[in-house]
């Protein structure tokens, strides 16, 4: 088997390929290019995309090139897939926002100093504006059943719910293969990989190119992860682990790495961080604590930088302790002149944005979850007095994993 197919399943990223025998011949006669899309509907990625990303890093260090595309044009339609509803039309002042941050975001994963392996960014709106609606259903759409497109997943189950499904989400399927026929003619593209829940609209590429210019292409994908509690990677209760520093800090990233159940560690050892089989099995018996630090650290040197890793450990050794203020903890600024004698502990917390209930805020007072440099706070009515900053600092905690800096201006 191809060495990069062998590590792509040994760390659990493999689904189901489209013609693996072929495709392992391929990856052993010569380096490829192979493209992941990324819809722009937020500003940021988040953990539930990390999988691509390692997916993409897994190219390059096998020495092929990979090719990002990020989807200016569909996603001005929106996916069907995984949806039970229509999505929210975005601006076309929103999306290019978006995807300029989301490049950055990537740009962090990629290495782009070989030109063998240098990333290739691509927006689709760059020949899905263009395109002459006759002529496209002319020379494509002929290559499309709707007979077959209905037996897709994301189109079957929106229609067995009941739940409409515009003529324009319905294009997306056709305008997805359509984008790697794009790529396989403008940068010799011969993979596309995706998540389980794309596999009908990568199966449509492959069958598009065929038809439409002879070549053989594939199919890659991986697994739909699930954390082992059931509950869809990417999202806590507190809301989305952001790959964006601006909407998460690098402590957030670290302890949600940190407080993963013990059952999902080795899993994403593997999966998300660049630890080798080898060194994964030397470790995998370890203290279970110690093994959650390094995935902590693993992961959030990948995106943030070692430094950043460093000091969001050593601020959750001294969050732990409560008896330092835990000057590496995240921060935020409030102004002293809009502090009153009305200021009280429910205004900070909403402030802080670690709740945003009320009603759940004081859930957690009374159940003496919430601290002030370390001293329980159980009174709802508790005013935020100047007199609580020390050098202009104090600390805000709820329960053991929860806290932050904050800085009078």
């Amino acid at each position: 088997m191809n060495k990069f197919l062998k590590e792509f399943k040994d760390r659990e990223y493999f689904y189901q390929c489209t013609s693996e025998e072929e495709l392992s011949e391929l990856l052993n006669k010569e380096k490829i290019k192979g493209y992941i899309g990324f819809d722009c509907t937020a500003e940021s990625l988040h953990v539930g995309s990390l999988l691509q990303i390692m997916c993409l890093r897994l190219l390059q260090k096998h020495g092929h090139k990979p090719i990002v595309l990020l989807g200016g044009g569909t996603t001005r339609i929106g996916d069907p897939s995984g949806k039970d509803k229509t999505r929210k039309i975005l601006s076309e002042q929103e999306i290019d926002k978006n995807i300029k941050s989301i490049e950055k975001i990537l740009k962090k994963f990629l290495n782009s100093n070989n030109p063998k392996t240098k990333p290739i960014f691509v927006n689709n709106y760059s020949w899905l504006k263009g395109l002459n609606y006759i002529s496209f259903l002319r020379d494509i759409g002929k290559h499309f059943t709707i007979n077959k497109m209905l037996t897709f997943e994301s189109v079957k189950t929106r229609l067995d719910r009941e739940q409409s499904l515009s003529y324009m989400e319905f294009n997306y399927m056709i305008l997805q293969a359509y984008d790697f026929l794009e790529l396989n003619n403008k940068e010799n593209c011969s993979l596309q990989i995706g998540g389980s829940d794309q596999w009908g609209n990568i199966v449509n590429g492959t069958e598009l190119i065929k038809r439409y210019s002879g070549k053989q292409a594939y199919g890659l994908t991986t697994p739909l992860i699930t954390l082992a509690s059931g509950a869809k990677m990417g999202k806590t209760e507190t809301g989305a682990i952001w790959l964006d520093e601006k909407l998460l800090s690098s402590y957030d990233y670290w302890q949600f790495w940190r407080n993963v159940d013990d059952r999902d560690v080795i899993k994403f050892l593997k999966m998300f961080t660049d630890l080798t089989n080898e060194e994964i099995e030397k470790i995998k018996n370890n203290n279970i604590n110690e093994l959650k630090i390094k995935l902590a650290n693993e992961t959030t040197s990948m995106l943030h930088g070692k430094k950043a890793a460093q000091n969001s450990e050593q601020a959750a050794k001294e969050a732990f302790s409560g008896t330092s203020l835990g000057s590496n903890l995240p921060s935020i600024k409030i102004k002293a002149k809009d502090m009153n004698n009305k200021f009280n502990i429910i205004d900070l917390i909403i402030i802080s944005k670690l709740e945003k209930s009320k009603s759940e805020i004081r859930r957690l007072i009374k159940g003496n979850a919430i601290k002030i440099n370390n001293e329980v706070i159980n009174d709802e009515r508790f005013i935020i007095d100047k007199k609580l900053f020390n050098e202009n600092y104090c600390k805000l905690s709820i329960g053991k994993k929860r806290h932050l800096k904050i800085e009078l201006s």
